[in-house]
């Protein structure tokens, strides 16, 4: 992803913002033919075609479809509120060929930034029930409880929706590190799949085939991650200092907030904590469009305010460094015996505790309960999945094409011989048992 510190070309940038995106893609092929531009460029510009369809993707209602879905969504949603919220900018939309399109989770996006309409929005039960059982266990830990451990059996199951052909595919695979222990392959649609090392950054099991449905079945042991107690086991700590373009950034304002936030104050785990406070306290929890159509992750977090937990995630490791806190990537799924979902967070080194985590989303959308809020900067629940450890890596083996997420993966990825290709997948948890010590 190096090629996204190129900027496009003016014109290009020009058209996109007025909405007049077929122009904007012939504008694309014309710069691919002009021979002065560099390979940089040539890869921009390439990427760019991609990243137009996905974010076009991501905008599938017209207003009339928006209201509708609202509607059915929103318990006594009117036509009139519809247009208030959109005039004070609570609904996103582009503009594509001269007529709004909004967002496709534009809905739980209002709810996020008001309380009102939180409680009128329908409410999943098996969400709702992982809720409290969460809420039940963060009462036991801040009251003091020893931390326990799970042992999880969980499925992956993913379908290819678009066309025939020979497939790759990659579902997401348990990481034996810090709070992960244990993991055991149990079975696969196929025999002959491949499951990276684990030193991969980012573990997959791999599947070659005509198949159109694929799935994994693994279990791991999960520790929760509790009262200070870290894991000093890197020595290297300067790949975690560094920026790593085109997301973690030292830009001016990055480095100028981040001076603001953490102030005078020397202690390294203490300015971590100014981060994490600001973080919490400052930035909304909101859906985003795929992460492929972010040109900086971390500068649109700090100017917009809000992001989800990916965002957050890469906003405080960003600060963190510039900081000089040694902070790095960990993602893969909540996952509790009611629920399963992707999730990102943090981890953040200092002596003489060495990596502790930092869950900004979590943290932040407990801002009215101050010690939940406190609990997420050096603690961790123990509903986890971890099968990331870094951020915008490779595959093992390698991805031919453009991933629907070059930055992260949870969910899955696949091509076909010839072009990408899209995967609807689904997390079961098919056993959650605590384990008894001693």
């Amino acid at each position: 992803m190096h090629f996204m510190m190129c900027s496009l070309p003016q014109d290009i940038q020009r058209e996109e913002g007025l909405g007049n995106f077929r122009k904007a893609l012939k504008l694309i092929e014309r710069w691919l033919k002009d021979e002065r531009i560099s390979p940089i460029q040539k890869e921009r510009l390439l990427y760019e075609k991609e990243r137009i369809n996905r974010l076009l993707e991501t905008y599938p209602f017209s207003e009339k479809q928006a209201i509708v879905k609202a509607k059915k969504i929103i318990q006594d949603f009117s036509t009139e509120e519809f247009h208030s919220l959109l005039e004070e900018g609570y609904i996103d939309y582009i503009v594509v060929e001269g007529e709004k399109k909004f967002e496709e989770r534009f809905i739980p996006n209002i709810g996020f930034a008001l309380n009102e309409y939180r409680e009128r929005i329908k409410k999943d039960p098996d969400s709702e029930k992982a809720r409290s059982s969460l809420n039940d266990r963060l009462v036991e830990l801040t009251s003091g409880a020893k931390p326990k451990k799970y042992r999880v059996h969980a499925r992956i199951e993913a379908k290819i929706e678009d066309g025939a052909g020979f497939f790759r595919v990659w579902l997401p695979f348990p990481k034996e590190e810090f709070q992960i222990s244990d993991v055991k392959f149990l079975r696969a649609s196929q025999k002959d799949c491949f499951i990276s090392p684990n030193s991969s950054e980012q573990r997959t099991v791999y599947f070659e085939g005509k198949e159109k449905e694929y799935f994994v079945e693994f279990e791991y042991t999960v520790r929760e991650w509790v009262h200070n107690s870290g894991y000093n086991i890197d020595s290297n700590l300067d790949q975690y200092l560094c920026e790593e373009p085109p997301h973690i950034v030292f830009t001016p304002y990055i480095r100028k907030l981040t001076d603001t936030v953490t102030g005078e104050e020397k202690d390294p785990y203490l300015r971590a904590r100014k981060i994490y406070d600001w973080i919490t306290k400052h930035v909304r929890y909101s859906y985003v469009r795929p992460y492929a159509t972010y040109e900086n992750i971390t500068q649109y977090v700090a100017e917009n305010l809000k992001g989800d937990c990916g965002f957050q995630a890469i906003l405080f490791i960003t600060m963190c460094r510039i900081a000089g806190i040694a902070a790095r990537w960990q993602s893969g799924w909540y996952a509790n015996p009611y629920f399963a979902s992707p999730h990102d967070w943090a981890l953040f080194y200092v002596q003489p505790y060495g990596w502790l985590p930092a869950d900004l989303s979590f943290g932040g959308a407990r801002r009215d309960n101050e010690q939940f809020r406190q609990f997420y900067f050096g603690n961790l629940d123990g509903f986890r999945m971890v099968a990331n450890s870094g951020f915008a890596r490779d595959f093992v083996p390698k991805t031919n094409f453009y991933r629907d997420d070059p930055t992260d993966n949870q969910v899955g990825e696949a091509e076909a011989e010839d072009r990408k290709v899209r995967l609807k997948s689904k997390i079961k948890i098919i056993k959650f048992e605590e384990i008894q010590e001693g």
